[in-house]
């Protein structure tokens, strides 16, 4: 489900990670809380065409170096953004857990209530980052379906 939040949350949000609180900054935030899957910059375009693609992709790179958001990649390799939990930090993030992408609807989504297990590498190797997918159908989507078989 989607968080809410409200403007003045998201200003001491950019205060907090030391950035200048923009109307462009403030409404990327607004816009990706409102969501309850991840979202990537030509979707964010497409609904903010008032903020240009550079100014755009700079938000959405220094609030992903911040560990304000992490990215992820859907099926078909393209970025994708979503909303980091409170303990990610500034190039050190925690986002290890399930991304899940919907075949039908193509949406992805960030599933945090699983357990992760515990990754134990070979000797020597030091991971940095820890990414698991699964993909299939979303709940939305898995419904549809179950209502076009009966």
């Amino acid at each position: 489900m989607a968080q809410v939040k409200n403007n003045y949350q998201f200003e001491d949000m950019l205060q907090k990670h030391n950035l200048k609180k923009t109307a462009p900054r403030l409404r990327v935030l607004s816009m990706m809380y409102s969501k309850n899957t991840a979202t990537s910059q030509p979707d964010l375009e497409s609904v903010m065409n008032d903020i240009d693609r550079v100014t755009l992709y700079r938000i959405l790179n220094t609030f992903e170096e911040k560990g304000i958001i992490h990215k992820v990649f859907d099926l078909n390799g393209t970025a994708n953004y979503a909303v980091c939990h409170s303990d990610c930090k500034e190039n050190h993030h925690h986002d290890e857990h399930l991304h899940f992408n919907c075949t039908a609807c193509k949406n992805v989504y960030c599933i945090n209530e699983l357990n992760m297990p515990r990754l134990t590498l070979p000797a020597g190797f030091e991971p940095q980052a820890f990414t698991l997918y699964a993909s299939g159908l979303c709940p939305k989507c898995s419904k549809k379906g179950a209502a076009r078989v009966n």
